[in-house]
């Protein structure tokens, strides 16, 4: 073949960075459920409550379910395509669509959404929301470049993973707390994302026991949508689990930690006897 052919058929082929796999296909799932929520928080939500529409709140209601489930779906996605990457394969450019992706869904989503509770909500004040959504959306982006900047040590993420970070910030405003209440938790929750507590990953069991949780979740607002029975009773008890879970889940690792210094120190003495 002719050289000049021959650069030719390379410039043809499509670099390997450009290629997508499987598990970068599922990161793209996570980044339209994204913006998805976004979507539906404005339409259902804040365009409703603009426009004094008679059917706001039982569109408000409809759309706030859909936009967290989205974000739900959001954190399918991402539990998923880190399973796949790890089983298969992942493109040279796949950390950083992860990246991408969980600012969209875990970072913007769950900002506006708080942006949005402070227009609408009767004892809501809409610029301090405003200053709380900002901070929600900054910890995110300052969670997601330290995760791709410092290397930790296998089984264990540094302050709170940013999908638990943004279902515990929607579970905070389903809950209906007074505003100033609502908006300390939500800032608590942001510094808990940028702070040095270590979580555990989702693998194995807990991968499971965190889908099993995200199905639920699911579940219960669906039924808070259609107004089932007692579906205000059961989210409510849903969402102060979430954040039970998200202050909970911290001193496992805490105790796995102490437990492997007790282990290495007793370790060490043993190797100094005779």
């Amino acid at each position: 073949m002719p050289e000049a052919d021959m650069d030719d058929a390379d410039e043809e082929e499509m670099p390997l960075s450009l290629r997508l796999s499987i598990a970068d296909t599922l990161t793209l799932g996570n980044a339209t459920c994204g913006f998805m929520a976004v979507y539906f928080t404005t339409t259902g939500i804040l365009i409703p409550h603009l426009t004094g529409s008679d059917e706001a709140t039982g569109m408000a209601r409809h759309s706030a379910a859909t936009a967290v489930i989205l974000m739900l779906c959001a954190a399918v996605f991402d539990l998923f395509d880190g399973l796949v990457a790890r089983k298969l394969r992942s493109s040279p450019m796949g950390a950083e669509l992860d990246n991408l992706s969980d600012l969209i869904s875990f970072g913007l989503a769950p900002a506006y959404f708080v942006l949005v509770y402070g227009m609408v909500a009767d004892d809501a004040h809409q610029r301090v929301a405003a200053v709380g959504g900002i901070v929600v959306l900054l910890a995110v982006v300052l969670r997601l470049a330290r995760f791709s900047c410092v290397t930790l040590k296998d089984g264990t993420f540094q302050g709170m993973p940013s999908p638990f970070g943004a279902l515990t910030v929607v579970s905070i405003v389903l809950l209906e707390l007074p505003f100033f209440a609502t908006l300390l938790a939500v800032l608590g929750t942001a510094w808990l994302m940028v702070s040095r507590v270590e979580y555990p990953k989702p693998r194995g069991r807990l991968a499971g026991a965190m889908l099993g949780w995200i199905v639920l979740s699911m579940g219960l607002l669906v039924g808070w949508a259609f107004d089932a029975p007692s579906a205000q009773l059961l989210l409510q008890t849903g969402c102060a689990l979430q954040l039970v879970m998200g202050a909970v889940i911290p001193l496992f690792a805490t105790a796995r930690r102490v437990n492997n210094f007790r282990d290495n120190r007793r370790e060490a003495r043993a190797a100094q006897l005779p």
